[in-house]
């Protein structure tokens, strides 16, 4: 295909995942009250006494005219994402996998596969966290201070966390990814491991949006776990190719005995 075809196919494809991604958001504007109920359950399950509410009273305020109807817009698009995933990554998929290897197509489809629940997992352990971490963050307010959050500010809290801890707990699998791939080896994986784990803890100590110490930790520790089960297969993986390929153990300028030498050493000692 020139260059043109492939252009006039990507806008193709784009047109119709906006096309699913609009569908979902009218999905997601008829679910708003159900989905918003579970969104605001964290910040609504906080002491009385912590967020300045009474228990029946969440206590979340919006300041601006047009704040009500951005929240149901910024909800309806998140929902029309999630609801139209399996449609608009089909177009993304159908417009890459002709330039894909056969393996290459076959590891993507074991990521892709691998990679849902792993975003999934994190992002519900985001949910159980965000309560405790808020509550950490309102107890460093003086005293008789009352917390005033607007919902546009939740709202954005929230879905960082979820999309923090989401990617965080994926990233171990394009690392899994990268050594089927033959990219990276577990040589280097193992020689890289502590300032690995270094930069886990400062990764989840920048992106979590409060910063206090026991959000870090609760994504931290996780991803570093992952990491060492992503490290052990790695390494089991090298090793299953070892034991397919004798060779592959040798260096790039090392020179590989060759069959017809064997078979020539063969003769002259029979000869």
């Amino acid at each position: 295909m020139s260059l043109g075809d492939h252009l006039r196919e990507l806008r193709g494809r784009v047109f119709k995942a906006l096309i699913f991604i609009a569908l979902g958001m009218v999905v997601g504007a008829l679910v708003f009250d159900p989905v918003w109920a579970f969104l605001e359950r964290p910040y609504c399950a906080l002491p009385a006494e912590v967020r300045g509410g009474t228990s029946e009273d969440c206590g979340l305020i919006f300041t601006g005219i047009f704040d009500a109807f951005f929240l149901r817009f910024k909800v309806a698009v998140i929902i029309g994402l999630l609801v139209s995933c399996p449609f608009w990554l089909y177009q993304l998929w159908a417009f890459i996998v002709p330039a894909l290897q056969r393996r290459e197509s076959r590891y993507t489809y074991i990521f892709v596969g691998a990679a849902v629940p792993l975003f999934i997992g994190g992002a519900a352990l985001a949910y159980f966290v965000t309560q405790k971490g808020m509550e950490i963050m309102f107890g460093f307010s003086p005293d008789n201070a009352m917390p005033m959050i607007t919902i546009d500010n939740y709202l954005g809290y929230i879905i960082m966390m979820l999309l923090v801890f989401g990617t965080a707990f994926v990233l171990p699998l394009v690392v899994v990814l990268l050594n089927f791939l033959g990219i990276l080896s577990h040589q280097v994986i193992a020689k890289w491991r502590r300032l690995i784990i270094f930069l886990a803890f400062v990764f989840a100590a920048v992106a979590t949006p409060g910063g206090e110490p026991f959000t870090m930790l609760a994504l931290a520790v996780p991803v570093v776990v992952l990491f060492e089960i992503a490290e052990l297969i790695a390494f089991l993986n090298d090793r299953r190719k070892r034991n397919a390929d004798p060779l592959a153990e040798l260096d790039d300028d090392e020179i590989s005995p060759l069959e017809e030498d064997d078979e020539a050493a063969q003769t002259s000692s029979k000869r």
